[in-house]
């Protein structure tokens, strides 16, 4: 699709592989990021405290991959708290896309997050022996994300949630996805919110010792490093050079890159890329095996184009698309790049165009031997875990849907602990299409510029938005402190 744009992008590559690289590519570009520390675990007069009154049990049944389940953990923690009741460590639901029997305890640590949250809410492992054996569906207490609107409101727990609880003394939530919204919510409860999510969440010994190695791989030197390293990887980061010759050198910089352009996204969008009759067959047939409700709504509606949609800025970013990005940003031939998920569309054959400009990608599995990693190989979440330490920590992260609950999460914990040093960067697919529309005219100086621009502009400094996500936009009083 962009034959012409990518023999620039070479071109302007060779061009700089002997000049020397702008410090600015691996730095924040505003320097009042760093004004904002974390603080949501501070002490408060008017912090919420444990309740007198106990309403009750509040048990989750998260779905959904790593990501999705934290901020089910986090929402769960806020709710308990909304509704004076007592959680039970939460439980994660099995699902045939994830293929992960992981709970809680195989990826977090549960006495430290009990610990934690220990002066705000009462947390348990179990249900006491008196509730544990009752049939919570046949009692009314069973909530599925049908009985909640997305984004529920304070309101809608206590007109349609606390009832139950009152006369059951136990609500089971299952599913939960996206069932508390961002705004209205009383500002102690964002404090909790941020409080749980930033610091009652460590990974276990297991994931955090693979997790080091894999970061010290990477940088290919060991070192002290940031309050990002400290708070994923706990004990597990060196904290002394390991000889005298690596301390004459700094340890590798590199760049996280989450390439969100796996077969479930490229077939849900419903977009092209360039594959011709084959890719539109192929990605048809998998919509029909595992979209069969998407199917049913194409039917009784007015399709919108491919090209419309990508005009939109709706459609997965290819391979193609992040090396121009990142090309024109300027990043040199020899940046080295971590990718996370795995799976891509395509395969070699579509990262072909992307390793020919930046051959120095590397993946998990190209970074741990086998025997590393296969504690982990029946565990899709806690490999997921790996991705999110290596993204979280890299010296820039790259996304390419900011839709992304991964994106999301590390975007925000780097905002969180990075200290105004933790740059990431978002392209505005819609403006990015724009820039791309003219790929057989642009020139390179041009879409230098332009793309620059694009992602300068999502580097701004900003507040967090009512109604926006806490998790991924922490910058507010309940979650950080200004310094003034």
């Amino acid at each position: 699709m962009y034959d012409r744009l990518l023999n620039l992008a070479s071109g302007a590559l060779a061009e700089k592989e002997f000049k020397q690289e702008t410090s600015r590519l691996w730095e924040e570009p505003y320097p009042k990021a760093s004004a904002w520390k974390p603080c949501a675990d501070r002490k408060l007069p008017s912090n919420l405290g444990k309740f007198d009154k106990d309403n009750g049990y509040i048990l989750i049944s998260a779905n959904g991959g790593l990501n999705q389940q934290r901020v089910a953990i986090c929402n769960a923690v806020a709710v308990a708290s909304l509704l004076n009741a007592t959680l039970v460590i939460p439980r994660f639901l099995y699902s045939n896309v994830w293929n992960d029997p992981s709970q809680f305890g195989d990826i977090y640590q549960e006495e430290y997050f009990m610990n934690v949250l220990k002066d705000e809410i009462n947390i348990v492992k179990e249900l006491p022996p008196d509730l544990g054996s009752l049939d919570i569906e046949a009692l009314g207490s069973l909530i599925t994300d049908a009985d909640l609107p997305k984004e529920a409101k304070p309101a809608d727990y206590f007109r349609n949630i606390l009832p139950i609880l009152l006369q059951n003394g136990i609500v089971h939530f299952l599913g939960f996805g996206n069932r508390l919204g961002f705004d209205p919510l009383p500002s102690k409860l964002q404090r909790l919110r941020c409080k749980c999510n930033f610091h009652a969440l460590k990974f276990v010994p297991k994931i955090q010792q693979v997790g080091s190695l894999l970061v010290r791989r990477i940088r290919k030197y060991d070192a002290a490093r940031s309050m990002l390293d400290r708070q994923l990887l706990g004990n597990f980061m060196p904290e002394n050079l390991s000889n005298e010759n690596d301390a004459a050198r700094s340890p590798s910089k590199y760049l996280a890159l989450h390439l969100r352009f796996e077969m479930d996204m490229v077939a849900y969008s419903l977009c092209e890329f360039g594959g011709g009759a084959s890719e539109k067959k192929e990605l048809q047939a998998y919509r029909e095996i595992h979209f069969p409700l998407l199917i049913e709504r194409l039917k009784n509606s007015s399709p919108v184009s491919p090209t419309e949609l990508r005009k939109l800025g709706r459609c997965p970013l290819t391979p193609e698309e992040a090396a121009l990005v990142l090309s024109g940003l300027g990043f040199k031939r020899g940046t080295y790049i971590y990718l996370a998920g795995s799976h891509i569309y395509g395969e070699k054959s579509r990262m072909d165009s992307f390793t020919s400009l930046y051959p120095n990608l590397v993946t998990k599995e190209t970074i741990l031997t086998p025997h590393e990693l296969a504690p982990f190989r029946n565990f899709s979440s806690q490999l997921a875990a790996l991705d999110f330490i290596a993204c979280a920590t890299a010296d820039v992260f790259a996304m390419t849907d900011s839709g992304s609950q991964l994106s999301s999460l590390v975007t925000g914990l780097r905002t969180y602990y990075g200290g105004g040093r933790a740059p990431t960067l978002r392209p505005n697919k819609k403006r990015l299409a724009i820039i791309l529309s003219e790929n057989s005219t642009i020139g390179w100086n041009s879409f230098e510029y332009r793309v620059k621009k694009m992602i300068d502009e999502g580097q701004r400094v900003r507040v967090r938005g009512f109604g926006r996500s806490i998790y991924r936009q922490p910058r507010c009083p309940e979650c950080m402190c200004k310094a003034q």
